[in-house]
């Protein structure tokens, strides 16, 4: 390993990239409700490929500097965030109150998570 492969901020980077990727092979294909399922399950696929080649260097590398159980709620707060920008700019929807609340309940999540712990 080197500097960067333990860099604490590589990790987030990652996620963050691979997330953009999850985030359109998951809801993408909701503006193109004519193409046949088959077909937008095989572009989800071939999106997610390269999600993956983000997401697991993301975790092995993360492992070295995060536990696994902060990984993932890094990777749930990163994904919340891609996705209210995607909705905002792909579907055109705005966040509301209640959306903003729960919001709020998961960074305290987060807090939870990295919460210093006595050992």
């Amino acid at each position: 390993m080197n500097s960067i492969t333990e860099s604490r901020w590589l990790p987030i980077l990652l996620l963050t990239c691979s997330n953009v990727f999850m985030t359109f092979a998951w809801y993408g294909h909701l503006k193109f409700k004519g193409s046949p399922l088959w077909l937008v399950i095989v572009a989800s696929w071939g999106i997610a490929f390269f999600e993956y080649c983000f997401q697991v260097p993301a975790n092995r590398w993360g492992n070295s500097v995060y536990s696994p159980f902060q990984l993932k709620i890094i990777q749930e707060i990163i994904t919340l965030m891609i996705f209210v920008v995607f909705a905002f700019f792909y579907f055109g929807e705005k966040m509301r109150w209640n959306h903003f609340a729960a919001f709020v309940c998961i960074v305290a999540a987060v807090a939870f998570a990295f919460w210093p712990q006595k050992n």
